[in-house]
C-alpha cells in the first residue's frame, strides 16, 4: 500500500477517531437520533475539516509556534461559521437539529487533533487525503450509529426527509435507542465489533492483539509532538 492510499485509509479503519481513537463522541452521541442528523453532522465536519487542513498546511511554515494554537482555533472557527450560515439559511430543520453541537466543532477533539498533528507537518496534497479520509471515517459512523438508533427507536428512516419510510410499527419500537444510554449501546458493540475484526486480523497474521500496558504518549501512533516535548522537559531538568 502506498503512502498517499494509506493516509486516506487510517480514517476509515486503524485510526478511526470514534470507533479507535474514541474522539469526538460527544457529538456523535448527541446528534445521531436520525441518519438526517448523523449524514449533516458528518458533512459538516469534513467540511470544516478539508478546508482548516488546506489552510493551515499551506500556512504551515508562516505560523510562528507560539501562537499556533490561537491560530489553529481562528481558521477552525472561521470554516465553522459559513456552515452555521450556510445550514441556517438553506436547511433551517438540520441547523435547528444540531444546536448546540454545531457551533462545538470548534473545539472538536477530532479537528484539533488532526491539524495540530498531521496538516501542520505536512504537504497539501497529503493533508487533504487526511482529512477526506478522517471525515469520511467519521461521518461513516456516525451514519452507521443512526441508522440503528433511528430504525429501533423510532421505525423509520431518513425521518424529517421526503425519503422517511417506515419500517417498524409504533408497538414495537424501542425508545431507549432515543436517548443517551440507547446511543452508547450502540457505540459500544460497533467498538466491540471492530476489536474483535482487529483481533482476527491479527490472529491471522500471527501477532498479538493487546492493550498498551502504559497509557502514555508511547501507546500512542499519533505524531502530534507530546512525546518530544516531554523529553525536552525532562532533559532541562535533569541539568
Amino acid at each position: 500500500m502506498n503512502k498517499q492510499l494509506q493516509i486516506f485509509t487510517n480514517g476509515f479503519i486503524k485510526e478511526n477517531p470514534l470507533l479507535v481513537l474514541n474522539i469526538g463522541l460527544c457529538s456523535s452521541l448527541g446528534v445521531t437520533t436520525s441518519i438526517f442528523n448523523g449524514l449533516g453532522m458528518g458533512m459538516g465536519m469534513l467540511f470544516v475539516l478539508l478546508m482548516s487542513e488546506i489552510v493551515i498546511s499551506i500556512f504551515r511554515k508562516l505560523i510562528p509556534s507560539a501562537i499556533r494554537l490561537p491560530v489553529f482555533i481562528i481558521i477552525i472557527a472561521a470554516f465553522t461559521t459559513i456552515v452555521q450560515l450556510v445550514l441556517q439559511a438553506y436547511v433551517e430543520s438540520l441547523y435547528d437539529a444540531l444546536g448546540v453541537f454545531l457551533p462545538l466543532i470548534v473545539v472538536n477533539c477530532i479537528i484539533m487533533g488532526r491539524v495540530e498533528a498531521f496538516a501542520s507537518k505536512n504537504n497539501t496534497g497529503n493533508s487533504i487525503l487526511d482529512a477526506l479520509g478522517m471525515g469520511l471515517g467519521y461521518t461513516f459512523v456516525l451514519v452507521l450509529i443512526s441508522f440503528f438508533r433511528e430504525l429501533l427507536g423510532g421505525g423509520t428512516l431518513m425521518s424529517g426527509t421526503p425519503l422517511m419510510i417506515t419500517l417498524i410499527p409504533e408497538n414495537y419500537r424501542i425508545g431507549m435507542f432515543n436517548s443517551a444510554p440507547g446511543g452508547f449501546l450502540v457505540f459500544g458493540f460497533l467498538a466491540a465489533i471492530v476489536q474483535f475484526v482487529k483481533y482476527i486480523l491479527a490472529k491471522k497474521e500471527g501477532k498479538k492483539l493487546a492493550p498498551p500496558k502504559v497509557h502514555d504518549c508511547s501507546a500512542c501512533s499519533s505524531a502530534c509532538g507530546l512525546q518530544k516535548n516531554k523529553e525536552n522537559v525532562e532533559k532541562e531538568e535533569s541539568k
